[in-house]
């Protein structure tokens, strides 16, 4: 057999392409994988209403001062960033 017609990675009838290797059939089906993520999103929907439902029922005091935090800790992540990519 001449190498024009030698079967790339010598692959040949009968056996199994690479990607089709045994540590690819030891992974999660892709319905239990879709079951994880759809259970993560929906926890994450119900933590993020929690969170709005508890800070809708701060007092305007204590919303003034979670702003003043949220910005000052983002001024300092901007500066952080721009500091290291010397913008």
């Amino acid at each position: 057999m001449s190498d024009m017609y030698k079967p790339i990675n010598d692959n040949g009838p009968g056996q199994q392409p690479p990607h089709q290797s045994d540590s690819y059939n030891t992974s999660l089906p892709s319905s239990r994988e879709a079951s994880r993520t759809l259970l993560a999103g929906v926890l994450g929907g119900i933590a993020s209403a929690a969170g709005y439902l508890i800070y809708t029922r701060l007092p305007d005091e204590h919303r003034d001062r979670l702003h003043q935090q949220v910005r000052g800790l983002l001024e300092t992540r901007v500066n952080e960033l721009r500091s290291r990519f010397n913008l």
